[in-house]
């Protein structure tokens, strides 16, 4: 499906209801029967919309939830993916086909809707959520937290089956491989589920028996996760004794040239990323198994994909200042964010043809990082000529794969410091600089390296860090240094464990944010070595100076519509006064960053 027919699709969700008059009450006194336990009067209301309106998704969504509800799985499923068939992009459905296809046993159907519901946003929830809906997970958690900060023994822990039943969780092993999860106590659920799962490989010389395959790719997802968080778990002194001794049988056995048990491989993988391994490459001449497929490809492959094509990589500018030096090296052993979803759907079911005027031709995203930003910006503008800069090699690196990947072949990558992209000799439509000038020595003065590349009405997308949002972060770095923490992989560790140990809601703001759950994104958000942050004020007071026009903020919709209760002018929205005046009463409204656009109101 292409981008037209995805968009086309995404209206259609959207309008189905309000095809025919009289659906829409139908639909709602079906969803209430539904919630009442009067099923048969549900399902009934839904046949009468589908006979009317056959293409109606909501319906054929409820009535085949009905009939899940029901144990009628393979009916249930027959309907789900008719829904899909006519709204590829609604992530309900596909998770609730995914729900029935591993009931009835059919697993690699389940992991394929699974993660296409993960990767459309699972309809604006967190992934989290649905993981605590397996009541065994849940139970887990309610242990652990009842008994916090004391330990809690495997055996009380996870009971009679409860770890074989976490391994069969088909939806906790796609959630694994998509991002790293949040949360205190899942955290340690998962820190102590590897540790379990450890123990049971290293009691095991031989290849794993087939009938314990699920812990083969729980284990092996596991994995996927811990490279996507950079191995942020703590583990005991039994662990890494544990993990080396399994480290040197695999060495042993791929050195032998003989059969690598993929249970050793993943336990390994668990702890330490394969492509660090001696002779890595030599993993790569055995045919694995498809639950292990996926690890090998995002540990061995793409990381030794990327090492070469940091080689090829041009340079734009030199880079000679201190700080951006600094900065660097940070984002070389660190680059920021990991992702792992696609997100081709999620993008083309959210970026509408909302563009004012004609689309840009030129593009310039400053400070690209992974690329998970470039993507977006790419799938909106699939036109433009993109040059995407960045500081970091391997961060740019990992954004041409994945780029790549997705077949959008218009992005051009280079290194470059924005303190002197001025002297490139190029000029774009629209300029997009998203978390990156508040990391330069002189954050104002790159923003103005940038505007001297913007063409007459050009716009520019800014992201810059609020000061009253991140108090939080600088009652961290103020810890960090009282506690004498560096930038390393320990003392990041250390810091998070402190962090968990502390009583109350302080630290409320830190855990809840999703970079506190990833090495890179925790140094990103702790320990960046510059860090600037703003005051409506202070941006005013620039844009006023060089002559840009504040053409409003991208963020949450509620936000808005509480500002627009406070400030029901519709040019407030435009008045950053008000703004200021706003974010003083609701210090977190930009909790993430000010992200904003602007023009050049004179040349």
């Amino acid at each position: 499906m292409n981008r037209k027919e995805r968009r086309a699709a995404s209206k259609r969700s959207i309008a189905a209801p309000n095809g025919a008059e009289g659906l829409d009450e139908m639909l709602a006194q079906a969803r209430h029967h539904y919630q009442q336990g009067a099923l048969t009067t549900a399902e009934s209301l839904c046949k009468r919309i589908l006979t009317r309106e056959s293409a109606h998704v909501p319906a054929l969504n409820l009535a085949a939830v009905i009939a899940q509800s029901a144990g009628r799985h393979r009916v249930a499923a027959k309907m789900f993916a008719q829904a899909i068939a006519l709204d590829p992009l609604n992530a309900a459905c596909h998770f609730n086909l995914a729900s029935s296809s591993q009931l009835i046993g059919e697993h690699q159907e389940a992991l394929e809707h699974f993660k296409q519901a993960i990767a459309l946003g699972l309809s604006g929830k967190n992934v989290e959520d649905f993981i605590v809906q397996n009541q065994a997970i849940a139970a887990c958690l309610d242990r652990l937290e009842t008994k916090w900060p004391m330990p809690v023994a495997d055996a009380e822990l996870f009971g009679a089956g409860t770890l074989r039943i976490l391994a069969d969780d088909l939806f906790l092993r796609c959630a694994l491989q998509s991002a790293p999860l949040r949360g205190k106590m899942l955290e340690i659920l998962l820190t102590r589920v590897r540790c379990a799962l450890l123990r049971i490989a290293a009691a095991s010389e031989a290849e794993f028996p087939d009938d314990n395959g699920s812990y083969v790719a729980c284990l092996g997802a596991l994995a996927e996760q811990c490279f996507l968080n950079e191995y942020i778990y703590e583990q005991t002194d039994e662990e890494s004794c544990l993990a080396l001794r399994l480290r040197e049988l695999l060495l042993t056995q791929s050195a032998n040239g003989g059969p690598v048990s993929p249970l050793t491989l993943v336990a390994v993988a668990a702890y330490q990323p394969l492509h660090t391994l001696p002779n890595a490459e030599a993993l790569l001449s055995s045919k694995w198994a498809e639950t292990v497929a996926g690890l090998v490809r995002q540990q061995l492959r793409e990381p030794l994909q990327e090492r070469r094509e940091c080689k090829a990589i041009s340079a734009l500018t030199r880079i000679e200042d201190t700080v951006s030096l600094q900065v660097m090296q940070q984002y070389e052993e660190n680059p920021y964010p990991r992702w792992a979803v696609d997100p081709v759907a999620t993008a083309a079911s959210v970026l509408q043809d909302d563009t004012d005027g004609a689309a840009p031709q030129d593009i310039l995203i400053a400070g690209c990082g992974t690329g998970r930003h470039l993507f977006h910006t790419s799938w909106r503008f699939p036109e433009a000529t993109v040059l995407a800069i960045d500081i970091s090699l391997p961060s740019l690196a990992y954004a041409q794969r994945k780029i790549r990947e997705a077949g959008l072949n218009r992005v051009e990558f280079a290194q470059a410091d924005i303190i002197k992209i001025g002297t490139i000799g190029r000029n774009f439509d629209l300029i997009e600089a998203v978390g990156v000038l508040h990391h330069l020595a002189d954050p104002l003065g790159g923003w103005r390296s940038l505007l001297s590349l913007l063409r007459p009405n050009g716009e520019m997308r800014v992201g810059l860090y609020s000061e009253a949002a991140r108090r939080a972060v600088v009652a961290a770095r103020e810890l960090i240094v009282a506690r004498g923490y560096h930038a390393t992989h320990d003392d990041i560790r250390k810091l998070r464990q402190e962090i968990f140990r502390d009583s109350g809601d302080r630290w409320q703001w830190i855990t809840s944010s999703a970079d506190f759950y990833s090495i890179s994104g925790c140094r990103d958000l702790l320990f960046n070595v510059m860090e600037h942050r703003f005051t409506l004020p202070q941006i005013k007071a620039f844009l006023v100076q060089e002559g840009l026009s504040f053409l409003g903020f991208d963020g949450d919709p509620k936000v808005r519509e509480r500002f627009q209760r406070k400030f029901p002018q519709p040019a407030a929205l435009l008045d950053l006064d008000c703004w200021h005046a706003f974010e003083i009463e609701n210090p977190l409204t930009f909790r993430q960053m000010y992200v904003f656009s602007v023009r050049r109101l004179r040349n």
